[in-house]
């Protein structure tokens, strides 16, 4: 398999296979990281495709410090943003207390076969403010003041909005598996 650098530099002069194999090394990582920004399988589709396109466009600005893969994902959660902006989804979610309260079981060991699918499936169903402000600090491990800044919030409404997803995940994580709160607070 060829060197990532042999990669990109046939990249860089427009090598159509060179671009195709770049694609094929990162798409599946690059998708799942679509998937965590994403409402549904088309729009996570949609952005590793802007997010590619953006890519090729900019790997000349590629300074091969640092993971080329972190790289690709940032340019990923970027595009991912920008489409969370140009849909203007600041619009008001239900309060969280409307949220109704899960009867929760006796704790069990075994999470109910709770697995990585089915969490990730959980966060994509928070609502898009929410999601975004979970995956960038949870997963991505921005502080809430560069999230702030890229997501044009305050320092605050991250906060806010963070402690909010928590709540939402944790009330839809004893719904669907019936683990009571004392293995969610610790």
């Amino acid at each position: 398999m060829p060197e990532i650098k042999d990669i990109i530099k046939g990249c860089l002069k427009g090598n159509r296979r060179d671009q195709e194999l770049l694609y094929r090394r990162f798409a599946s990582r690059m998708y799942a990281v679509c998937l965590q920004y994403s409402g549904n399988d088309e729009e996570a589709r949609d952005i590793l495709q802007e997010g590619f396109i953006k890519i090729y466009e900019n790997l000349a600005n590629y300074k091969h410090e640092g993971s080329f893969e972190g790289w690709i994902r940032r340019i990923m959660v970027n595009t991912s943003l920008e489409k969370y902006r140009s849909k203007n989804l600041l619009h008001r979610v239900d309060d969280i207390d409307q949220i109704p309260e899960p009867d929760a079981e006796p704790y069990n060991d075994d999470y109910a076969g709770l697995q990585a699918v089915d969490l990730m499936g959980i966060i994509r169903e928070l609502p898009p403010k929410y999601r975004m402000v979970f995956n960038l600090f949870a997963i991505e491990g921005y502080s809430h003041k560069e999230i702030s800044a890229m997501m044009n919030i305050s320092e605050g409404t991250s906060k806010s909005n963070l402690s909010r997803a928590r709540v939402i995940l944790q009330r839809k994580v004893i719904s669907y598996t019936g683990i009571g709160k004392k293995v969610l607070n610790g």
